[in-house]
């Protein structure tokens, strides 16, 4: 059998929202649970990389275990939401597992924050955005790159070499003109949604297209351990 590996986005490809907006929310209500004031997440007025690093500055200080744990709850409470996933992400999620592929998760959303979410949809690969911590393990609010874009690419690339697959073989799912770079790696590009530079690069290349419906995690949907 041709080993494969099926590589997805997360946020807005097999999650119907966005992971590190959805996880803000539930961390910023615990801070004022706590009685503590929020800090303000800049949004827009800078590109994609450094609005990555300037959210994951906002949790300097924090031991690494809160930050995972407090991701954990995040997550039991986010997959019971009745639009949490995209339907046919999810769909060819199991259809990758039925047939005996690898996958992996590549995000700009951090490691400790999207664990949860492989673990729960039997994802075996996690490439996403490193936080660094101190000695003690505390974050300190840097990150090592943010898995955007180009480091997308370079991620997805290195795991196909040390998987030893062929890239040719190999599939990916993005939403994103981003994820691009990603896509162009492999045999299989699929996009999903409705980006316009995305949709046009992939008709001029007659690239897979699925929607992007909403669906809540269905309980009958079996998904291997992640290992």
């Amino acid at each position: 059998m041709i080993r494969r590996i099926a590589f997805f986005d997360l946020d807005e490809t097999l999650l119907a929202q966005k992971s590190m907006l959805s996880f803000w929310h539930h961390w910023t209500d615990r801070l004022v649970r706590e009685g503590r004031t929020p800090p303000v997440l800049r949004s827009s007025g800078a590109d994609r990389a450094t609005l990555n690093r300037g959210y994951f500055g906002h949790f300097a200080g924090v031991p690494l275990a809160r930050l995972e744990a407090a991701a954990r709850q995040w997550y039991a409470e986010y997959r019971t939401q009745h639009r949490a996933y995209v339907a046919g992400a999810l769909d060819a999620l199991e259809r990758h597992h039925r047939d005996g592929h690898e996958t992996a998760l590549v995000t700009g959303s951090g490691r400790a924050l999207v664990q949860p979410v492989a673990e729960h949809l039997g994802i075996r690969h996690v490439l996403a955005t490193e936080q660094l911590t101190d000695a003690a393990g505390t974050l300190t609010g840097e990150v090592r790159r943010s898995m955007i874009g180009p480091a997308k690419a370079e991620g997805v690339a290195a795991l196909i070499r040390r998987r030893g697959v062929r890239p040719g073989d190999c599939f990916a799912y993005g939403d994103h003109s981003s994820d691009l770079p990603m896509l162009a790696l492999v045999g299989h590009p699929v996009v999903v949604g409705e980006d316009p530079v995305l949709r046009a690069h992939g008709a001029a290349r007659g690239w897979r297209v699925i929607g992007t419906h909403a669906c809540p995690h269905p309980d009958n949907l079996v998904m291997p351990a992640a290992s």
